[in-house]
């Protein structure tokens, strides 16, 4: 038996380490419109982050935990609404001894990027979140949508085509004029 999350910030030291702890975070229409708002979608019509922080070793603690949104964004071509949805596990790793040195601003990112120091309190809201921002597709399309090709010069010119535009493309030329 497992227990539910009835808040979305859990005081890790106060939860039971027997057994795994279920949380099922279901936000309501204001938290997701606020969401929609900062992550500059049209919509975040549903949001679910459900899952179980595990107990490992003597005070670790491994989230496990499956993302799920369906989100309407302005497609990237056409401005038309696409929606999305996704279903992304989760999975993060709380480890009590992790070392957070002072690191210097530009850095390289540690290999495996879900283990994170044990914080004394966990805020289930902020991970999903994250989780979230994470999902949010960086270019949507609307079916069918394509870039088309765009020639702009001054008037009485040829534009410049792709083939204009590569290194070689005279040296081909050459190359042909010589073999005649």
């Amino acid at each position: 038996m497992s227990s539910k999350a009835t808040s979305e910030r859990l005081r890790l030291g106060a939860i039971d380490r027997s057994r795994p702890y279920s949380f099922d975070l279901v936000p309501d229409a204001t938290v997701r419109a606020a969401l929609a708002d900062e992550l500059d979608l049209s919509a975040l019509r549903k949001l679910r982050f459900t899952g179980q922080l595990i107990p490992e070793g003597r005070a670790d603690w491994r989230l496990e935990a499956t993302l799920g949104a369906t989100m309407v964004q302005p497609c990237g071509i056409t401005l038309e609404p696409v929606t999305t949805r996704v279903d992304d596990p989760v999975t993060r790793a709380y480890q009590a001894d992790l070392q957070v040195a002072d690191l210097p601003a530009e850095q390289e990112m540690p290999e495996d990027d879900s283990i994170e120091p044990l914080p004394d309190t966990l805020d289930l809201a902020a991970v999903m979140a994250e989780a979230l921002l994470l999902a949010v597709p960086p270019f949507p399309r609307a079916p069918g949508a394509e870039i088309g090709q765009v020639s702009v010069t001054e008037p009485g010119r040829t534009a410049m085509s792709d083939d204009d535009a590569r290194p070689f493309a005279g040296l081909r030329d050459a190359l042909k004029g010589s073999d005649d």
